[in-house]
């Protein structure tokens, strides 16, 4: 899934399973691709922000209930709750949109997928701006990615074409995307591109010129789902008439059939388009939105050395005292600003008003309690966890009941450790942690020998 909740903000970015989203009030969609929906149905009841044509797809496609669905106007900044967000025109589908937030926690771009071009540096909202924190699409982000711009890849199709004059082409897309290079193709070559029904619907939702058709043999051009395309449809296809596949990408593809062709023609930034655009907006640090490719090894030299807006972890001032009261009865020092900031994960002391005071239906989640205690069921040592056993069943009552009054199991491994630490997101350990693993784990067991619980 390609979401994520911005550390340090009540904010949540194509993320969409609450159970994991800890303190996140304001989601945020930037795209229709379905990696960026995981999670996202019907069933949805919370405010949901996103473009205007991404809304109108969120409704015809998902069926989320357009009450919860609250477009905002592209290039314009809008007050939601306590950040101020503008949305900005990311160049990668019909409807996708960057985000820009801002508030205590500083300044943070979000990228979502997108294709960079220099036109991006006239960005009101961007020119001048001083970015804490980047969230960079690094989809092709490695020297060997080398990428031509869209403009160029679409003539390099056009080039196979006219290479064979009397097939039949058989374009292979997702569900959303790459409509900018069908509408070019069918102008250049004066054809209807020949679609399915649902396909036209859709195209019909995004306004695009009347160049499609769902009328089989009115056009010798047809665009397909890209799973459609391989051997056995490729022989049944030139059984019938002469017909060649072009699959427009830009990742690495197994060619199956001779008359398969690949062009790179791609929605993500190439990783020279990556470079250039770090260069000029100088982020104070980035943070890959493709979580298993780090990335910032390559723009470390473009980054600012203004400080950075850290996140605000603040906890409110009943958790400060508890905190200090258990401290002091155990005889130790008050805990510090550095274990505060590991706990933040848990979503406790910080409370975010809701953006919807006037909505016209009611929130339907602020009863449900959040358990002291979190574990992933494939780490946990635990057998029976009811922390994780809503992933099979839910909870009796009486477990309810007990599960949100009675303290951590005691049989679990270190838990004040795995509250600090293995709960803490990586991003936010790499930025505040000032020790080592090793040496964490070697202070706590001591600490623990030093003062046992009673």
């Amino acid at each position: 899934m390609s979401g994520t909740v911005l550390a340090g903000t009540p904010i949540a970015v194509d993320f969409w399973s609450l159970r994991k989203a800890a303190g996140a009030r304001l989601f945020f969609l930037s795209h229709m691709h379905s990696d960026h929906t995981v999670g996202l149905s019907s069933t949805w009841c919370r405010p949901l922000y996103c473009s205007p044509l991404t809304a109108r797809l969120l409704h015809h496609r998902l069926q989320v209930p357009k009450c919860w669905i609250r477009p905002l106007e592209v290039g314009q900044s809008h007050v939601v709750g306590e950040v101020t967000v503008t949305l900005i025109d990311s160049n990668h589908c019909p409807g996708s949109v960057m985000f820009l937030f801002e508030g205590t926690f500083g300044t943070i771009l979000y990228t979502g997928d997108f294709r960079y071009t220099s036109a991006m540096q006239g960005e009101p909202a961007l020119r001048g701006r001083r970015i804490d924190r980047l969230y960079l699409d690094n989809t092709h982000c490695h020297p060997q990615r080398a990428l031509p711009s869209r403009a160029l890849a679409t003539r390099q199709a056009a080039r196979l074409i006219r290479a064979h004059p009397q097939h039949h082409v058989v374009i292979g897309v997702y569900t959303l995307g790459k409509e900018t290079l069908l509408v070019e193709l069918a102008l250049e070559f004066s054809t209807w591109v020949v679609v399915s029904p649902w396909r036209l619907e859709q195209m019909r939702l995004l306004e695009l010129p009347d160049v499609f058709t769902a009328e089989e043999g009115t056009g010798w051009i047809r665009a397909v789902d890209v799973t459609e395309i391989c051997w056995d449809t490729l022989v049944t296809w030139n059984a019938q008439h002469p017909t060649i596949a072009i699959i427009p990408t830009g990742r690495p593809v197994k060619v199956t059939h001779p008359k398969i062709h690949l062009v790179p023609y791609s929605d993500h930034s190439s990783f020279e388009e990556l470079r250039e655009f770090v260069k000029w907006l100088k982020p104070c640090s980035i943070i890959p939105i493709v979580k298993d490719d780090m990335c910032q090894v390559y723009f470390q030299e473009y980054l600012s050395s203004a400080p950075q807006v850290l996140p605000d972890f603040t906890v409110s001032k009943p958790v400060q005292e508890s905190g200090q009261q258990q401290s002091q009865r155990r005889g130790q020092k008050p805990t510090s600003l550095w274990k505060r900031a590991l706990g933040s994960s848990v979503p406790r002391g910080v409370v975010y008003d809701s953006p919807e005071k006037n909505t016209e239906k009611p929130e339907v989640f602020t009863d449900v309690k959040v358990p002291q205690h979190y574990c992933e069921p494939a780490l946990c040592p635990k057998e029976r966890c009811t922390s994780h056993r809503g992933e099979k069943e839910e909870l009796s009552g009486k477990q309810l009941g007990a599960a949100g009054a009675a303290p951590v199991s005691s049989e679990h491994l270190a838990p004040g450790l795995a509250e600090q630490y293995l709960l803490t997101p990586l991003h936010v350990l790499k930025q505040f942690s000032s020790q080592k693993f090793d040496q964490l784990v070697e202070d706590f067991l001591q600490k623990k020998d030093t003062h046992p619980e009673n």
